[in-house]
């Protein structure tokens, strides 16, 4: 088969890989999308290693065909249309998941769309209602509103009731306001931090800026509030007063889903399915796509996110 591999030094190729091989429990996929994730550029660039036993192949999802089913598995059968959690292998023509990380696609979606599903809804629904118990009636405050996280955040947010204020760049701020976000701040401007303290507090935040914006989010945070890190991209040292954990009872967590064990995964994804996957199906919550590009210029999609040129996803399909 074809798959986009990197080499040290962080450059892409389409080029022959090794075909990966079914095991029990296990799905082998014909592989018609995958999406790109910010995970992927790190890796490329070596900051970011699967973990032990994984694909070294870049992508966290996939969607297409199941094309063989491995022992034990049961609910699925070939030629069924599936979309994928990884932990890598999505850059490629063939790909193996393990069967609980595995959902249909609902038949109002192209597989192109399916693609850009898994990864980032499931981790916003991971961390706003597993692990940041967000309720109806609730204000959350979602930065980097645009990206692909973003997107879905707020969709799953405004779906569950709460209120939603969100960060991005001026130029994409009525993009994030058309999905749901209540009010929506331009993250470049230099008053920024004043703006959101004059808005008043807020429940929970999803923050994908990690110590850059620290000491910004505690500020924000209702007393019970909760701040959930999906993200370091604004560095991830930074010096914590712990007074206000303690007089507004506080919490701090940080979660991905390539770091979750097997059997923690199967659990979200079956919980997702009864949860999500009935409003993906009824268009209540849709994916974003900003763009879709053929698997072997994975770079010019990789270059598009990187200069946060994008809104939602960016889509790499399979040629065929």
């Amino acid at each position: 088969m074809f798959a986009i591999l990197h080499d040290d030094d962080g450059r892409l190729a389409w080029s022959e890989a090794p075909e990966p091989v079914l095991g029990p429990g296990q799905l082998l996929l014909r592989v018609a999308a995958t999406a790109v994730n910010r995970a992927d550029l790190l890796q490329r660039r070596g900051q970011y290693p699967p973990p032990p036993g994984a694909s070294s192949i870049l992508g966290l999802e996939a969607a297409g065909e199941v094309l063989a089913v491995g022992e034990g598995v049961t609910g699925w059968a070939p030629g069924a249309r599936c979309m994928a959690l990884l932990s890598g292998g999505g850059y490629a023509e063939r790909a193996v998941v393990d069967a609980g990380h595995a959902l249909p696609i609902p038949e109002n979606l192209e597989d192109w769309e399916a693609a850009a599903i898994v990864e980032v809804f499931a981790t916003a629904f991971l961390n706003l209602v597993e692990l940041g118990r967000l309720q109806a009636g609730e204000r959350v405050l979602i930065h980097g509103g645009s990206g692909g996280v973003g997107c879905a955040a707020i969709q799953l947010a405004v779906s569950l009731g709460a209120e939603v204020w969100t960060t991005a760049r001026q130029s994409k701020l009525e993009a994030v306001r058309a999905l749901g976000a209540a009010q929506a701040f331009d993250f470049t401007a230099p008053d920024l931090e004043a703006s959101l303290r004059a808005a008043g507090r807020v429940n929970v935040v999803l923050d994908v800026l990690g110590a850059k914006a620290l000491a910004l989010n505690l500020d924000l945070l209702e007393a019970d509030g909760r701040l959930l890190f999906v993200g370091l991209q604004g560095g991830r040292r930074a010096e914590l007063d712990l007074l206000p954990l303690l007089l507004r009872r506080l919490t701090l967590r940080g979660c991905t889903l390539r770091a979750l064990p097997a059997e923690r995964k199967t659990a979200l994804l079956a919980r997702f399915a009864r949860e999500v996957l009935p409003r993906l199906a009824s268009g209540e919550l849709r994916p974003v796509v900003h763009a879709r590009y053929p698997l072997p210029d994975a770079e010019r999609a990789h270059a598009c996110m990187q200069a946060s040129e994008h809104v939602g996803k960016l889509v790499l399909e399979v040629p065929r």
